[in-house]
């Protein structure tokens, strides 16, 4: 007779202190992406979290290593495809240091501007979601009418929508639309003037501030351990950002414009408020640059490049302040055209890898909260 196996299934009372494993995703609808989440519950309050990520990877590592310094562009901006102009900027940033090259000032200001154009086409995507998974429709439809104004002036300049593919190494692709300055003047003002629907509409909220004060209080010792950065570190008091720290571009100019935002609280309500107020400065910034390019006399805006790009041998590691944090670019050159190695930090890998700390104790209800105040791109994850 063959041998049998016995097994002990958790009756009555056994069952209620059986712990029960939750996976959430990886179905797209779940999140702003393909992510998952292994949830260990007791009843309904998480005692472990994982993030399970890798679904989306595209291998754009390996891939920077077989394309030349001209196409390495085209890869690097398309993981936060929220973000595409500062993912491009990163790039070119490194590729101009390794080459010792000065970029024209009017090239200086017209991505200094953009940047702060793109950072608030990321921040309105989010001040909109985040109010949709909490339940309330309406901010949505503010954000992409907002979103729609400055996309239609990104979108005459570059000819994209989504992947600008504008910058250049030495500059940009070509100068700026005649009559695109008082096109983009009116359109940033005009998104000033509606900004404060969100404090109404969202911050007025009582629900919304029930939701989410003191929900996922992320510690400042939390965030230097998961090197998180961006509005999430901010919010947790890390006062923190590259644009004032460590100028680039013309941010050193801009001192007196500039406002890191912070909040001490740490929860998903202080995530919220540090998002809308650096939406507020990004406009601000924007409108500065504006009429700082008006003012410019006529010049290049990009450096003559040869046919064949070669950098130097050597490594060099440049970072910015994106949107959603801090994006590091680490290039090693043996003196081809196509880069030894090009690493990429995204600063939503990091920042994701804080949910096995704010989870765990929480309820299953917090959860959506929670996992979209860290306002992240599965493709800066998974890169």
């Amino acid at each position: 007779m063959a041998p049998t196996s016995e097994t002990t299934v958790g009756i009555g009372g056994a069952a209620e202190s059986t712990d029960m494993v939750l996976n959430i995703g990886p179905q797209h609808p779940s999140t702003h992406g393909v992510l998952r989440l292994r949830l260990v519950l007791d009843g309904e309050r998480i005692q472990h979290a994982e993030p399970v990520v890798g679904y989306m990877h595209r291998g754009a590592e390996k891939l920077f290593e077989a394309r030349d310094y001209r196409q390495i562009v085209m890869l690097a901006n398309r993981h936060d495809w929220l973000s595409a102009f500062s993912n491009e900027l990163g790039v070119v940033l490194a590729v101009e240091r390794m080459l010792g090259m000065e970029v024209p000032e009017r090239a200086v200001w017209t991505r200094t501007l953009l940047a702060e154009l793109n950072r608030v086409l990321n921040h309105l995507m989010f001040l909109g979601s985040y109010p949709l998974e909490l339940g309330g429709i309406t901010p949505v439809f503010h954000a992409f009418h907002e979103r729609e104004q400055l996309q239609t002036v990104m979108e005459e300049v570059s000819g994209g929508r989504m992947h600008y593919m504008f910058n250049r190494v030495g500059g940009l692709k070509e100068d700026l639309p005649a009559g695109w300055l008082g096109r983009a003047r009116d359109a940033v003002a005009d998104v000033r003037s509606r900004m404060d629907v969100y404090d109404r509409l969202v911050l007025g909220n009582e629900i919304f501030r029930g939701r989410t004060r003191g929900v996922g209080t992320l510690s400042r010792e939390a965030v230097h351990a998961y090197g998180v950065s961006g509005p999430i570190a901010r919010a947790s008091g890390v006062d923190f950002d590259l644009r004032r720290d460590e100028p680039y571009l013309a941010y050193g100019e801009l001192r007196d414009t500039l406002r890191v935002v912070t909040r001490q609280e740490g929860d998903c309500l202080a995530r919220f408020e540090c998002l809308l107020d650096q939406t507020h400065n990004a406009l601000e910034l924007a409108a500065a640059c504006l009429e700082r390019i008006a003012d410019l006399p006529p010049g290049p805006i990009n450096q003559r490049l040869p046919k064949v790009l070669k950098a130097p041998e050597g490594a060099t590691y440049a970072w910015t302040e994106n949107p959603l944090g801090l994006n590091g670019y680490y290039l090693v050159s043996k003196g081809e055209k196509t880069p030894y190695r090009l690493k990429l930090r995204s600063a939503s890998f990091n920042n994701i890898q804080a949910l096995t700390e704010l989870l765990p104790g929480t309820l299953v209800a917090d959860m959506v909260a929670i996992l979209g105040s860290l306002f992240f791109v599965v493709g800066d994850i998974d890169k």
